[in-house]
């Protein structure tokens, strides 16, 4: 086994992400199937609460139920974080992304949502195979 160039594998992990975020902003699904692993073992967890969707027919379904519904849509990422495993074949990330959006001829924007997910290589490629997006809520807790 030859071994593994870790900065290459990030360099090609970074180019996936950036892809999500081109894929968004543009609306183009061609580029979701590029980057999901086709698979029923799937997950992307959403910002809702009863967004758990398990396999790619059910992601498939609701980032299609999504496009259409935004416009100028652009998202900016920070705090963007990479690991690879040894073996590199496995990798998780995190990151900080910003969405601005028009909605219904409104302005709007999530701040900080962040995205945190498990990627496989499979043929050479890197593809998303676990997702959870949040969006960060302020909690205030009192002492007693």
């Amino acid at each position: 086994m030859e071994p593994v160039d870790l900065d290459k594998e990030v360099s090609a992990i970074k180019n996936v992400l950036e892809k999500y975020v081109i894929a968004n902003e543009n609306e183009d699904f061609s580029i979701i199937e590029e980057i999901w692993m086709p698979a029923e073992d799937i997950i992307l967890i959403g910002t809702d609460s009863d967004e758990t969707l398990i396999g790619w027919e059910q992601i498939r379904k609701a980032i299609q139920g999504q496009y259409g519904n935004f416009e100028n849509t652009l998202i900016t990422v920070s705090d963007q974080w990479i690991k690879v495993n040894m073996t590199g074949n496995t990798a998780w990330f995190s990151e900080v992304l910003s969405y601005n959006f028009i909605y219904n001829e409104e302005a709007m924007s999530f701040e900080g949502m962040r995205f945190t997910g498990v990627l496989c290589k499979k043929e050479k490629k890197w593809k998303l195979v676990q997702g959870h997006l949040s969006i960060p809520a302020e909690v205030d807790l009192e002492e007693e």
